[in-house]
């Protein structure tokens, strides 16, 4: 019998880095068709009379917003409960520095170029990075439920200033309107962002949401990624291997709070109106909701419950009530006749999750990391789980009659 001739540690780095290269031109291929996908539903929507171009503006601001929690939750592993205070910190950014009824502009405070779209945009992404710096230093002692009330408190503060600053953010009343991007030509094509033109806002805001993704594809493969799930997975581990835990810890709340930045920019100016009260708690937790859905620590899992809780949320909850209504109407059940499913919507939210977490606690599309550590792959490291720890003393105690 011919022997097998082993196989040389060149040759195995070689073929890793090819399987690592070629699942990575298929990842590359399959994201290029989905985002073919997405640019092509303006056409789809005007083909065949939709009518939900405008909600599916608003669910690519929940995508853009799961992918900037997922840095923080599912990468770094750290639990952030007062996410929707960068949101509204970035749109109300945009508001103060381009809306007509801004403080600022009316003292003269904000320069002529920065009254326009483009520039505040940068300017909300820098703010909101840097109040994630501010959020994160003072928690850079504290994990688990004491992060998440410090970030609950946080999120709370925030909408709560923006309420009672009336002279600066005016109150109750809100910013109305916000600067938008100007028109311009590409290929004979205008592009023009007046509240009927749906298809441009949503072609603006889902290239916003592909350079996000770029972006943060980029920082997960890098050194910086590596460093935040060493210290997801065990921080004094981490520590211990030269990892700097401060500035790692300060990286992912200023990056996550940066991208809810641009997402709050983008809202201000696609809705034209900033009020404190879309920044509520609630929105903190649906965004959390996607991210735990659709798996946390995989970026397209996490678009994957973003899309699914915002279709939900901005499209299924109407189309259904209109049947339920006529159901009932035939079954002669006047809750049924009148009921309106949008108001159901947070309890159909808890359920799904608890579902979630008692059939597949991992979501839908996990990490390839997270789902090993629900399911091992071999049923002897399942085992070796579950044993009981023995008790060290018991086993060192002498036997009677013996010498200690």
């Amino acid at each position: 019998m011919a022997s097998s001739m082993p196989t040389a540690p060149g040759e195995l780095a070689s073929g890793s880095i090819l399987q690592r290269i070629m699942s990575g031109r298929q990842e590359n291929l399959l994201l290029c068709l989905a985002i073919s996908v997405f640019a092509l539903y303006p056409l789809v929507d005007e083909l065949f009379d939709i009518g939900r171009l405008g909600s599916m503006g608003s669910i690519m601001i929940y995508v853009l917003l799961a992918m900037g929690l997922n840095i923080v939750v599912g990468y770094a592993g750290l639990l952030d409960l007062g996410y929707a205070a960068f949101f509204a910190i970035g749109a109300y950014t945009m508001g103060l520095l381009t809306s007509p009824k801004s403080f600022f502009i009316k003292e003269g405070y904000v320069p002529e170029w920065l009254q326009h779209f483009w520039p505040a945009l940068a300017v909300s992404w820098v703010v909101a990075a840097i109040f994630g710096v501010l959020l994160g230093a003072p928690t850079l002692r504290l994990r688990g439920d004491y992060l998440a009330i410090v970030t609950l408190g946080f999120g709370e503060i925030v909408p709560n200033f923006f309420l009672n600053a009336e002279k600066i953010t005016n109150g109750t009343l809100g910013l109305n309107p916000v600067g938008k991007p100007s028109t311009f030509t590409i290929f004979g094509h205008k592009f023009a962002f007046a509240p009927t033109d749906q298809d441009n806002w949503y072609w603006l805001i889902l290239a916003i949401c592909v350079l996000s993704l770029f972006m943060i594809r980029r920082f997960y493969n890098s050194r910086l990624g590596r460093t935040w799930q060493a210290v997801r997975e065990d921080e004094i581990a981490a520590a211990s291997m030269g990892v700097n835990l401060v500035r790692t810890k300060l990286w992912a709340f200023a990056l996550g709070a940066s991208f809810a930045g641009f997402a709050g920019s983008l809202s201000a100016a696609y809705f034209q109106y900033v009020h404190p009260a879309n920044f509520e708690f609630i929105v903190s937790i649906t965004i959390l909701s996607m991210v735990v859905l659709g798996g946390i620590g995989n970026i397209y899992g996490v678009i994957a419950g973003a899309l699914l809780i915002g279709f939900f949320d901005r499209i299924l909850t109407e189309e259904l009530t209109p049947p339920l209504n006529s159901l009932g109407d035939a079954l002669s059940i006047d809750f049924l006749a009148n009921h309106n499913l949008t108001q159901d919507k947070f309890l159909i939210f808890g359920l799904a999750l608890v579902l979630t977490m008692l059939l597949r606690p991992e979501g839908l599309f996990p990490s390839a990391r997270r789902k090993a550590e629900f399911h091992p792959e071999e049923d002897k490291i399942s085992e070796h789980e579950q044993q009981q720890m023995y008790d060290i003393r018991e086993m060192d105690e002498p036997a009677v009659g013996e010498r200690a």
